[in-house]
C-alpha cells in the first residue's frame, strides 16, 4: 500500500493551519508573530533542502556520505543545546559533542548491529532517520539537563561553596544539583514511554504505518526506538554534565562567569 500523496494546492492549505495560533498569540498579547512565521519558513526550507539531499543519499547509499550526514546532525544539535542551555559554546562544544556523539553512537549501533541487522549494515535508510530521532531526543534531554544543572548551581552558590568548605570535592559538591538535573532530563521521555499508546500514538509508528508497514511491525520498531532513546539519553546526559565540569569551574573550583552567555 502506497502513502497518498499531498499536492501542492492541498499543502498550501494546510499552511493556513497556521493562522489559528497566530491568531490566538495575538489576542492574548504575545508578540510571537515575526518568530512563529520565521519558524515555519525555515523549517520548510530545511526539510525540502533534507528531502532533496536524502533523496540521493539514500540512492547513492555510501557509508562515508551517510556517516558525513550524521556528523553534520551531530555538530548541528551541539551548537543547538549549548544555545538553549545558556551556556558558552566556546567553552563546552566538544564535551557535549562527545557526550551527544557517545550516545546516538551507542544505540544506533545497538539497533542495526543486534536488532535490525539489515543488509548492508550501513543502509542509509535505517542508519539517517534512526541517529535522526535518537539525537533528537537526546538534544532536547540535554538542553534540560544543562540548564537546570547550571543554573541550580548559580542559584545556590553559597550552599555549593559551604559544601567545598566542609571537605567536599567538587563532585561531592555538585552530586544534589546533578541528580536533579538528570531527572529533569529523563522525566519527559519517562512520561511519554509509560503513556504510548495509551495517550498517543508515537511519530515512527504513525509513519511506519501510513507507509504500509503492519501495525504490529510498526509496534515492535516503536518499542526498540524507545527503548534506545531513553538508553541514548540518560548517556549522554550523565557524559554531558560529567565532562562539562572540567571546563565550568576554576582552579578554586568556583564557578566561572564565562560559562554563561
Amino acid at each position: 500500500m502506497d502513502t497518498v500523496d499531498i499536492s501542492q494546492t492541498r499543502m498550501m492549505l494546510l499552511y493556513g493551519i497556521a493562522v489559528l495560533p497566530w491568531l490566538l498569540l495575538r489576542a492574548a498579547g504575545l508578540r510571537l508573530s515575526r518568530e512563529l512565521w520565521l519558524s515555519i519558513v525555515r523549517m520548510s526550507v530545511q526539510l525540502a533542502l533534507v528531502g532533496i539531499y536524502l533523496k540521493y543519499l539514500f540512492a547513492i547509499n555510501a557509508p562515508a556520505l551517510n556517516v558525513l550526514w550524521i556528523m553534520v546532525m551531530l555538530v548541528a544539535a551541539d551548537f543547538t543545546i549549548l544555545r538553549r542551555a545558556g551556556l558558552r559554546i566556546g567553552h563546552f562544544f566538544l564535551s557535549t559533542l562527545a557526550a551527544i556523539a557517545a550516545g546516538t553512537a551507542f544505540s544506533v549501533a545497538y539497533l542495526l548491529l543486534l536488532v535490525i541487522q539489515p543488509e548492508p549494515i550501513y543502509d542509509a535508510r535505517y542508519l539517517v532517520p534512526l541517529a535522526g530521532m535518537i539525537l533528537g531526543n537526546c538534544l532536547q534531554g540535554n538542553v534540560i539537563g544543562l540548564e537546570r544543572f547550571y543554573s541550580a548551581i548559580r542559584k545556590n552558590e553559597n550552599e555549593y561553596l559551604t559544601y567545598l568548605l566542609l571537605g567536599a570535592t567538587r563532585r561531592e559538591a555538585v552530586r544534589p544539583y546533578f541528580r536533579e538535573a538528570l531527572k529533569a532530563s529523563v522525566n519527559p521521555t519517562l512520561a511519554s514511554m509509560a503513556t504510548l499508546g495509551l495517550v498517543s500514538l508515537p511519530g515512527m509508528m504513525t509513519g511506519q504505518i501510513l507507509g504500509g508497514s503492519e501495525p504490529w511491525v510498526a509496534v515492535k520498531y516503536q518499542i526498540a526506538i524507545m527503548l534506545c532513546i531513553f538508553a541514548s539519553m540518560s548517556l549522554a546526559a550523565v557524559l554531558n554534565l560529567s565532562l562539562s565540569l572540567r571546563f565550568a569551574f576554576d582552579e578554586f573550583d568556583v564557578l566561572r562567569e564565562a560559562t554563561f552567555r
